[in-house]
């Protein structure tokens, strides 16, 4: 009786540990590029909605994990990208880093904001745009004018006083480089940013590092994101955010399915929530233009940024990429912030 009580015992301690262990939460794999502020509030508001699912985050700028999934094609590490750039992630479609998905909610998407192939493979959550940043009281000391188009940035009373988006390892300044060469042409757009580079007093790696510079005092002007603008002249610094005549670069932070993942099942139900009404609620807290048709937010200091945009061919951002950072590497990186 005893040897049949504990062999009962120990089949239901069996069964309780194999239950307990299907019902473990997948963990998923995700690469980001967003801003690392965000990603607590992200990932708590997916688990609430998706228990059976945990996120565990690797993130770096959009250059570095852009790099990183190109690496790891053969043997991929992540299951979902959430967070990066069109450009980069049509990129990784070229490449077969991505696979193609028809996520639930699609059609509640912006059409401008997601992949313009029938098979898409890359979905927009948001549209993140870039801005001058400019430090008044800076300017007023240093008796600097206020400028009001693209080429009033080569005046050299701004030499050294300007800080931009190293473009090789940040998207905020691929994104400008790529408006200049599309907008201006090949050789006017690198020609301009041999003039700019002038007055560079320094390349970072970081999209919004060059605005909170100029917030900072640090340079009079950051060409930056325009969101990181409009928060710091929320908090109080003394900054205009000026729109540029001859237009603003600008991108989609997107999300994709990793091709070949293991946990495709948990993958989807994560990039299906990306594009939900209620993820897009979560993004208009930072960002003023999402990607779902019936959620949009007034964001203080934020400037009508839509006005300005340049006409960006993402495709050609991709293709041209690597030859494109080259290129700009060869010229300008003497003037990059060390890497951490």
């Amino acid at each position: 009786m005893k040897k049949r009580l504990t062999a009962l015992a120990l089949a239901a301690t069996s069964i309780f540990s194999a239950s307990a262990f299907a019902e473990s939460p997948v963990e998923l794999t995700v690469y980001t590029a967003f801003e690392s502020d965000l990603l607590t509030r992200y990932k708590k508001a997916f688990e609430q909605e998706n228990p059976d699912v945990r996120i565990k985050w690797v993130r770096d700028s959009t250059g570095i994990m852009t790099a990183k999934l190109l690496a790891e094609k053969n043997n991929n590490r992540a299951d979902v990208v959430w967070g990066l750039a069109g450009s980069s992630m049509a990129l990784l479609k070229q490449e077969g880093v991505l696979d193609n998905y028809k996520p639930k909610g699609l059609g509640e998407i912006k059409a401008e904001l997601v992949d313009p192939d029938a098979a898409k493979a890359w979905f927009g959550n948001q549209a993140f745009f870039n801005v001058v940043c400019y430090n008044e009281s800076v300017a007023k000391a240093k008796n600097l004018p206020k400028p009001q188009s693209w080429q009033d940035l080569l005046d050299p009373v701004y030499r050294g006083q300007i800080a931009m988006p190293n473009p090789a390892s940040s998207g905020t300044g691929y994104m400008q480089v790529s408006a200049w060469l599309q907008s201006m042409g090949e050789d006017k757009g690198w020609a301009y940013m041999a003039k700019l580079n002038n007055n560079i007093a320094q390349y970072t790696h970081s999209g919004s590092k060059p605005c909170v510079q100029a917030a900072m005092g640090e340079v009079a002007i950051g060409i930056s994101q325009a969101i990181r603008g409009a928060q710091l002249k929320t908090q109080g610094a003394p900054l205009d955010l000026i729109l540029p005549k001859g237009g603003i670069g600008w991108d989609v932070e997107s999300v994709g399915l990793v091709a070949g993942t293991p946990k495709a099942a948990a993958a989807k139900k994560l990039v299906d929530w990306s594009l939900s009404q209620e993820a897009n609620e979560q993004y208009v807290q930072a960002y003023a233009v999402v990607g779902h048709k019936d959620v949009s937010k007034e964001v203080p200091n934020y400037p009508d940024v839509e006005s300005a945009m340049v006409d960006m061919d993402f495709g050609e951002m991709a293709s041209e990429r690597k030859e494109v950072l080259s290129e700009w590497s060869k010229r300008f990186d003497h003037k990059s912030e060390p890497k951490s």
